[in-house]
């Protein structure tokens, strides 16, 4: 079933730098995605999923949304599962949130972001969000300001 996921980033001086968080069952180094409630729309998902799984409050970029296929393993066979992610400008990062002792979160900036996640899955993304970088710059610094 199609998730609804977060590219979480901040900027400073220029640099960029995306949050990660392990996943539940392996520890590997992911981005927050999640199903959407019924009646949610994807901007909630992703306010939701961010604050859940990260602990981030912030601001989601909901004209550069990204969906990939995410391999995912579940009590069987691994299957091929459609996520949305939406980059989303961290304003806020909890020391407590929902998730926090089942998961660890780890800033990388963007050019070592492909090495912290290896899965061809995620490195796709990322590939993707790197192309988007100066639109979501500007943007970013819209809301910034």
């Amino acid at each position: 079933m199609h998730r609804v996921g977060i590219i979480p980033f901040d900027i400073k001086d220029q640099a960029m730098a995306v949050l990660f968080v392990t996943s539940q069952t392996r520890g590997r180094w992911i981005l927050p995605k999640g199903l959407a409630k019924k009646g949610e729309k994807h901007v909630d998902t992703c306010h939701r999923e961010g604050f859940e799984e990260a602990g981030v409050r912030g601001i989601v970029l909901e004209d550069f949304p990204l969906t990939v296929l995410i391999s995912k393993k579940s009590n069987g066979p691994r299957q091929q599962v459609p996520v949305t992610y939406y980059p989303y400008l961290v304003q806020n990062q909890e020391d407590d949130w929902p998730d926090r002792e089942r998961r660890q979160r780890h800033w990388a900036l963007i050019e070592d972001a492909t090495k912290v996640t290896y899965r061809e899955d995620f490195l796709a993304l990322i590939r993707q969000f790197e192309v988007l970088v100066p639109w979501v710059n500007e943007a970013a610094e819209l809301h910034k300001s």
